[in-house]
């Protein structure tokens, strides 16, 4: 966290006043927080709503937190639902397929509750099931699949 905090500062402060520097720091960390913190909300109402997908919204205030609190980063990690997740995807560089078969399964069976039992208007079950496409490719697609041990 170090390194990359001396990393972000060097990039930023190239054209800043040495007096404004630990303010603008101060800023972009807060930033980081509030964001972290509004991805983790996002993730874990996509715990509970159908198509909006947990995993990249954790992994992405993981990193927000990482680069801004110690004390949060550690007590996300620390977290017996959220943690061994991202502790596994910065191990293996990745989501375990096991892990995303899982995740995939357990999204479409809410969806397929939603839609069947829960949804009546027919614009919002197509509204959900996009949703629910769009979390799949996400998931399977844009965040990586952590190697394989042989």
């Amino acid at each position: 966290m170090i390194k990359e905090t001396e990393h972000l500062q060097r990039n930023l402060f190239i054209l800043c006043p040495a007096k404004d520097q630990a303010t603008i720091l101060t800023m972009v960390k807060s930033l980081f927080i509030i964001l972290g913190s509004l991805s983790l909300l996002l993730g874990v109402i996509g715990i509970i709503l159908p198509g909006l997908p947990t995993t990249p919204f954790v992994l992405l205030s993981a990193y927000l937190y990482m680069r801004s609190s110690e004390k949060l980063y550690n007590k996300l990690i620390a977290n017996r639902h959220i943690g061994p997740y991202i502790i596994n995807y910065r191990k293996n560089k990745g989501v375990s397929r096991s892990a995303k078969i899982k995740a995939v399964i357990l999204q479409w069976v809410m969806i397929s509750i939603s839609c069947i039992w829960g949804i009546e208007n027919d614009y919002i079950r197509i509204i959900v099931i996009a949703a629910g496409l769009i979390g799949t490719y996400v998931l399977l697609r844009i965040v990586p699949t952590a190697a394989s041990k042989s």
